[in-house]
């Protein structure tokens, strides 16, 4: 799989930019703060329909601007698809296909499939479990796109729930008082409390899919991270992986794998929690409460890692990512976003040779001389909006 051509229109600091790509490696040079990040970021939001470094689309429009567009050809085993996204402000976004509407965005997600690493992934080992989640979600979707769905369900779901267990706390509160059988059997409650066990069950069949997903995608993530990190932290202790669940279990080991035992088993869970629940008017089990445990030696790699080792650890994961989608067949486009201005020499040659058979790297630099020699490709210089190829500096 690799990106033909790219353009954007109004994206972040572009007005237009449109770059010609080839297999193999292409490295785009340029001072900070020119827009070469931009552009690497609009390429992710093609292949994800999200960016790295924000959380909302609004920030991805041009000041001034009401819409940006990113397109993409992509070619894979022989065939080409053209992909085109709409960012809109204040309306929904809208996708094509070969120039054809399709019905959501999310149903070009699997077109173009990428693994990007960049600064902000320090916060994969050093930040909050949301990043965590975060990362196992977009991998699981890449390498899977119905997941998207699954995850779409699942949040949905736990909005309502979460809204509902806020708005009706006092009422729980009261029923939780006069009656020790559970809130929705209370016959005393308002209607719309009687539906807490509906949305029970919506939330442990929607969230033992999202769990099911994670927890093999763990157990297969696990041992590509171990040996990336290996290749380029050898001095350093050896890393692990694990899934650290609200149902109690301890570690991965001990989630099942079926559907639905963990469907039986989140609904066994919330009735326990339930007047903890009741109590803070928050939903307390389930996915979004998850994390995965990252360890350094014998202990958490989270305030014990260097510097260094923390930023291994998170490129070893992302390597980790690309390598278990090149085993399911499919050959990620690899972005490296200004990656090797943190890593000393030795660290450089490792990433360096993990990652040059890859079908197609994309890499940003600041100072060319910081790209190692194994990575030498095509290359474009970014100057003040605009971009030119073989390392003429644009006007």
């Amino acid at each position: 799989m690799y990106l033909r051509r790219f353009s954007v229109t109004d994206f972040r600091s572009w007005p237009e930019a449109e770059l010609e790509l080839d297999p193999g490696v292409t490295v785009l040079v340029g001072s900070n703060g020119v827009g070469k990040t931009n552009l690497v970021e609009g390429i992710g939001y093609l292949a994800t329909l999200g960016s790295h470094r924000v959380s909302a689309d609004a920030p991805l429009i041009r000041r001034g601007a009401e819409q940006a567009v990113v397109r993409g050809e992509v070619h894979h085993h022989g065939r080409k698809l053209g992909v085109e996204l709409e960012i809109n402000n204040g309306k929904q976004n809208r996708a094509r296909v070969n120039r054809s509407p399709v019905s959501r965005p999310r149903d070009v997600l699997g077109i173009l499939r990428s693994v990007l690493f960049a600064p902000e992934d320090l916060a994969l080992v050093r930040g909050d479990p949301s990043e965590r989640r975060r990362f196992l979600d977009e991998l699981l979707v890449a390498r899977f796109p119905r997941y998207a769905g699954v995850r779409a369900d699942y949040d949905k779901v736990l909005r309502q729930r979460s809204a509902l267990l806020k708005s009706a706390k006092p009422a729980l509160r009261g029923a939780r008082g006069r009656s020790r059988a559970p809130v929705a059997a209370d016959p005393e409650l308002p209607d719309d409390l009687a539906t807490l066990e509906v949305w029970d069950g919506h939330l442990a069949r929607t969230g033992a899919a999202l769990l099911a997903g994670r927890r093999e995608l763990v157990v297969a993530l696990a041992p590509y991270a171990r040996e990336a990190f290996a290749a380029i932290a050898p001095s350093s202790d050896p890393i692990g992986l694990d899934y650290r669940s609200s149902l109690g279990t301890a570690g991965v080991a001990e989630l099942p794998s079926s559907t639905g035992d963990l469907e039986s088993l989140l609904l066994d869970r919330l009735a326990e929690v339930r007047s903890q629940e009741v109590e803070r008017g928050v939903c307390l089990v389930g996915p979004h409460r998850d994390e995965l445990d990252l360890a350094l030696g014998e202990g958490p790699a989270k305030g014990y890692a260097s510097h260094g080792e923390s930023w291994a650890f998170a490129l070893a994961l992302r390597l980790a990512s690309y390598r278990l989608l090149h085993a399911d067949d499919v050959e990620p486009v690899l972005v490296l976003d200004d990656v090797f201005a943190e890593l000393d020499s030795a660290r450089r040659r490792a990433l360096a040779g993990l990652v040059a058979d890859a079908e197609q790297v994309l890499v940003t630099a600041a100072v060319a001389e910081d790209v190692p020699a194994e990575l030498d490709g095509v290359r474009f210089a970014v100057g003040d909006r605009k971009v030119s190829r073989d390392g003429e500096v644009p006007a």
